[in-house]
């Protein structure tokens, strides 16, 4: 794990890829579409826009909705799950 300073936050890179970010209103998590959709319709979070496109792979969450322990655990864990499959970024030269 690193980290990088990233999206206006601090991202925590899992195998050179990023997996959750700390910002200064909650949290970036990279959960990949179906499970982003699945948490769209039944969790407050939103979908990520970066520069006009939607980031189907990526949610929000408010710091509100992760005040607890077991909250913040729960989408780490989501994060850490959909890890693996996850695709890597081009490297910039």
């Amino acid at each position: 794990m690193t980290e990088k300073a990233m999206f206006s936050g601090i991202c925590f890179m899992v195998d050179e890829k990023m997996c959750i970010c700390v910002t200064s209103t909650g949290l970036l998590c990279r959960i990949g579409r179906s499970k982003a959709d699945e948490k769209l319709e039944e969790s407050n979070c939103r979908q990520m826009v970066n520069n006009g496109r939607t980031m189907k792979d990526f949610v929000y969450v408010d710091d509100t909705d992760v005040e607890k322990n077991q909250e913040l655990k729960y989408w780490l864990n989501l994060c850490l799950e959909f890890n693996p499959s996850a695709k890597s970024s081009k490297k910039k030269k």
